[in-house]
């Protein structure tokens, strides 16, 4: 299940029970696949989390060695909340084999200005 930007804030908002073995009922794990760059049309990270407020914030601060805090991305322009993590992880490698344009055309359908949408989440 897709879970659109604006559905519900938090975790919480986007978790279901989701039917198991043998009838018993757990509890899945909601997930986030999200775009930080540096500047319009500038470098692209995509990533994938279970908890989009606090992962962004940790990109921010740059407390996350690696890719996102050597070129300095720190703008969240993109994100697509799902159900089960599992199904964020699979739209991430997905997207991850995309054409850089396709990447850029999903970032203008959602946010055409580029403006950084951490604010909104909070």
């Amino acid at each position: 299940m897709l879970l659109l930007p604006g559905a519900g804030r938090g975790p919480a908002a986007v978790q279901e029970w989701a039917p198991a073995f043998a009838g018993e009922l757990v509890m899945t794990k909601p997930g986030y696949v999200y775009i930080m760059t540096n500047k319009r049309n500038g470098t692209l990270y995509i990533g994938v989390t279970s908890d989009l407020v606090q992962r962004v914030w940790q990109h921010r601060e740059g407390l996350i060695e690696g890719f996102t805090n050597k070129y300095g991305l720190k703008c969240l322009v993109w994100f697509e909340g799902h159900a089960d993590i599992q199904d964020a992880r699979a739209r991430e490698l997905q997207m991850k084999e995309w054409r850089r344009a396709w990447k850029i055309k999903r970032i203008e359908e959602m946010n055409p200005t580029w403006d950084d949408l951490y604010e909104s989440l909070i």
